[in-house]
């Protein structure tokens, strides 16, 4: 029997699996860091969004790091309380 790790490392192996994890990956860090400038420039910390949020500090932080790690990929209703809690619009663009 194959554990995780080594079904992942396997799939990994594929050019298509790759790329399009890269993908996804890239997406993400884009996403994350967009997300972040918002806070920053709103002069925000965690604490703030998340109240403004109507939730907790830690709340916030694993919405943050869930982006970083790929782990989780929270719901646009989430990311939305997010970027109007710093004072932006969630758009959304198909291309």
């Amino acid at each position: 029997m194959r554990t995780h790790d080594q079904v992942v490392s396997k799939l990994l192996r594929r050019p298509g699996v790759r790329k399009e994890v890269e993908r996804i990956e890239r997406e993400e860090g884009e996403l994350l860091d967009q997300l972040l400038k918002a806070r920053h420039d709103a002069g925000l910390t965690q604490a703030q969004v998340a109240q403004r949020m109507g939730t907790q500090p830690p709340a916030v932080a694993r919405l943050e790091r869930s982006l970083a790690t790929g782990k989780h990929s929270p719901s646009l209703a989430t990311l939305r309380k997010y970027a109007q809690a710093c004072g932006r619009d969630l758009v959304l663009q198909i291309a």
